[in-house]
């Protein structure tokens, strides 16, 4: 592809500067060479090289979509948990002792 030609567009013009970041920082990870790079041409890099640095890139975003989703589905279940726990707190005079958050915490 020509130096003028991008058909990607980012939803979110704003991550580009960190997605330029996290393409350098993995190049380096994985010990490839920089120095052909032009401005911000990568053309003169292999492809090999270039998939690399894509395929890291995509794995790190993966995982931290993973660990934002599972934290937002603990942070449900304890919202969850704390809500059906005040309901039984008005119901009882006492509360049940299996019913603790460190128990879920630990869970987790």
């Amino acid at each position: 592809m020509a130096a003028g030609q991008k058909r990607n567009t980012l939803v979110y013009a704003q991550a580009k500067k960190a997605l330029d970041q996290m393409k350098y920082e993995i190049s380096k990870e994985l010990n490839i060479d920089t120095s052909p790079i032009q401005g911000d041409y990568w053309g003169h890099m292999t492809a090999r090289d270039c998939g690399a640095v894509g395929g890291h890139m995509v794995k790190r975003m993966i995982e931290a979509a993973e660990r934002t989703l599972s934290q937002q589905a603990v942070a449900n279940v304890q919202a969850g948990f704390r809500a059906g726990v005040a309901s039984q707190e008005g119901t009882q005079n006492q509360p049940n002792p299996n019913l603790s958050l460190n128990n879920l915490d630990q869970y987790y």
